[in-house]
């Protein structure tokens, strides 16, 4: 079996495409299942994500949180993430959605 690549592509509803590190991507369980070669998705194949209900503004803050909770795994007194308030239902929504 082949490796799997370092980087996956995840795509917005509106076209907005962001390539990230599988590593973070993967905090994701729902990614993760999506990107197991084992469960026969078609984006374990393209190494690409589709998000039809998540627009590219939202997605782009939930690609940021992948990277700050890669970078500060089991470390103390972590400032908090700095997001918008006027996308906190829509970020609550994509966290429920992917499971982080």
């Amino acid at each position: 079996m082949a490796a799997s690549p370092d980087y996956v592509t995840l795509v917005s509803s509106d076209d907005f495409t962001f390539v990230v590190q599988r590593s973070s991507a993967c905090i994701s369980p729902a990614v993760k299942r999506m990107l197991d070669p084992l469960n026969g998705f078609l984006e374990a194949k393209t190494n690409t994500v589709h998000f039809d209900n998540i627009s590219g503004m939202v997605l782009e803050k939930v690609c940021e949180y992948f990277y700050y909770n890669e970078k500060n795994e089991g470390a103390r007194d972590v400032t908090d993430i700095d997001f918008p308030t006027e996308l906190c239902l829509e970020l609550l929504m994509a966290a429920d959605y992917l499971d982080i």
